[in-house]
């Protein structure tokens, strides 16, 4: 990078921190001062300052409307994961979740859903697709596949309302115990735009879990994509000191926390309080 390209990012940092800076004292749908102030208050030109805020857009902070101006976007949607190993309990979301049916059909689970939920290809399943959303607003496309055997009342009504495990214990006699989740960055399809109402190729979350109960039968296998404008995930992690025979130092670096951080003579134990999403 020579000088040039490094003074201009520097002064788009600039503009940034600047913009975050005002938003701290602004509510979400307040408007920020034009393109036009902040070019002479902070002495940039107008291509470095819509640089810096398409960078605030496109992370979701900022919103631009054509004629109107750059307003505070909405708060995101915030789900902390953290963990209680006694019971499947993860604390929701933010926000007033509800549910849309988009469809809810009996199929054969095919090969690979089969493999996932130690099914035959041809051994039937429930398929579900709900648009989920807080506060009225569409958040998330989730796509359930349960066999059909562990459920063969589950009706459209416990989809739409109230928590699905609690329906699969009291109405199904299924008790979840465990799930393993995966999450990772994505962009939203033509149709999945449409349904979220957001540009196509926005960013996205996705999330695949695969949920066993306590006779360690797989009794559901979802994924879903989640707005990447309005949700994010916060983990709990403990940093400290392990005791006796287990004090060692760690031999490689944990991620997000940069090599040589801690003291070589110290050990650093890392535990990630919840590995499970689950927003029913």
């Amino acid at each position: 990078m020579n000088a040039g390209e490094s003074g201009t990012v520097l002064k788009r940092e600039r503009v940034r921190d600047h913009i975050l800076e005002l938003m701290e004292s602004l509510n979400p749908g307040d408007a920020i001062p034009s393109e036009r102030s902040l070019c002479a208050a902070l002495h940039v030109s107008r291509p470095t300052l819509r640089a810096a805020v398409d960078e605030l857009v496109a992370a979701g902070l900022l919103v631009r409307e054509h004629g109107r101006g750059m307003f505070v976007a909405p708060e995101k949607i915030t789900q902390e994961l953290v963990s209680d190993h006694q019971a499947m309990v993860v604390p929701r979301a933010s926000g007033a979740w509800t549910s849309r049916l988009l469809e809810f059909t009996t199929i054969a689970a095919g090969a690979r859903v089969g493999r996932k939920l130690h099914l035959s290809p041809a051994a039937d399943i429930i398929y579900v697709a709900r648009l989920r959303l807080v506060d009225g607003v569409p958040m998330a496309i989730e796509h359930l596949h349960i066999p059909a055997s562990l459920v063969p009342a589950l009706t459209a009504q416990e989809l739409e309302a109230g928590d699905l495990y609690e329906h699969l214990h009291d109405r199904h006699g299924v008790q979840v115990s465990e799930a393993v989740q995966t999450i990772e960055p994505t962009v939203v399809s033509q149709a999945e735009a449409k349904i979220l109402d957001v540009p196509h190729l926005s960013p996205a979350l996705l999330f695949e879990r695969l949920t066993t109960d306590t006779d360690g039968r797989a009794v559901e296998y979802v994924h879903s994509i989640y707005r990447g404008d309005r949700y994010r995930i916060v983990t709990r992690l403990t940093l400290g000191l392990p005791t006796g025979d287990e004090r060692t130092t760690p031999t490689e670096s944990i991620p997000g926390i940069p090599p040589g951080a801690f003291p070589q003579r110290e050990a650093v134990v890392l535990t990630a309080q919840g590995d499970v999403h689950a927003d029913r």
